[in-house]
């Protein structure tokens, strides 16, 4: 994989290019930044930026300027390749947060190792009802300590409104949901992105995270997409590069809330 073209692949399709996440969501290019627009239900925030050392601090006050007149928490997600090179400690002097840093890994389906399987007892179902929706927010819960009420709100909106952009995925151990994850799809481009992927403490180290993976590569494999993208925590970082996926950059999050 040629990690440079790739790179700027993903950032022309997936940032400067970026689609609405979810309905009711804007996309809007304003100067050189791109941001979502979305309820105080959906993700608000910077996808993309080409900003220079003259020009950047103006363009951070004017997003927190434009997100604070609407009452709106947001985002700049920022990737480690982003000019100038000392954005991120523009952020900070502005007011941001940085949340965790995340590997942004990508993986060419042709070279992925689609043959793990679920571990005995597991079975992996797919999600496409409020029930089903309700056991993937349930699972969210249990497996990061945090609300998942964005989340289902979100999942439900898209299998109502597009259910061609959105696969959602449960591992059942019996009648009981033990892991789950989701994969975006964005028509138009050649990369889907994998989301959420969580598992409950006691079933952890089995294997589930990966066979889910999979499931979803599988997917898009099936819907004609060439590359998976993750925004990789160190947890699921060595399990993604086992199944052929490649780190390219990091990308923090800043938050900034009004």
């Amino acid at each position: 994989m040629d990690h440079v073209a790739i790179l700027a692949l993903f950032d022309r399709d997936m940032r400067e290019g970026a689609q609405p996440d979810g309905p009711g969501a804007r996309v809007e290019r304003v100067g050189n930044v791109v941001r979502q627009v979305s309820d105080e239900y959906g993700w608000n925030g910077v996808v993309w930026s080409d900003l220079d050392a003259a020009g950047a601090d103006a363009a951070i006050a004017e997003q927190i300027a434009y997100y604070s007149g609407l009452g709106r928490e947001f985002e700049w997600k920022l990737y480690g390749h982003d000019l100038p090179v000392d954005l991120g400690q523009r952020l900070r002097a502005a007011g941001f947060t940085p949340r965790p840093e995340e590997t942004l890994m990508i993986g060419e389906v042709a070279d992925l190792n689609l043959d793990a399987e679920p571990p005995e007892g597991i079975r992996i179902v797919a999600v496409d009802d409020p029930a089903g929706i309700d056991r993937v927010a349930d699972v969210h819960e249990k497996a990061f300590g945090t609300s998942s009420a964005r989340l289902r709100r979100q999942l439900l909106a898209h299998l109502q409104a597009d259910p061609d952009t959105v696969v959602a995925a449960v591992a059942l151990a019996g009648d009981v949901a033990v892991s789950a994850a989701r994969m975006e799809l964005v028509p138009g481009t050649r990369f889907a992105g994998l989301w959420g992927g969580g598992t409950v403490e006691e079933w952890r180290g089995r294997g589930i995270y990966r066979a889910l993976v999979a499931h979803r590569a599988q997917v898009a494999v099936a819907r004609g997409y060439r590359y998976l993208q993750v925004d990789a925590v160190p947890e699921s970082r060595a399990i993604l590069e086992r199944l052929g996926f490649q780190p390219l950059t990091v990308t923090t999050p800043y938050v900034y809330v009004p």
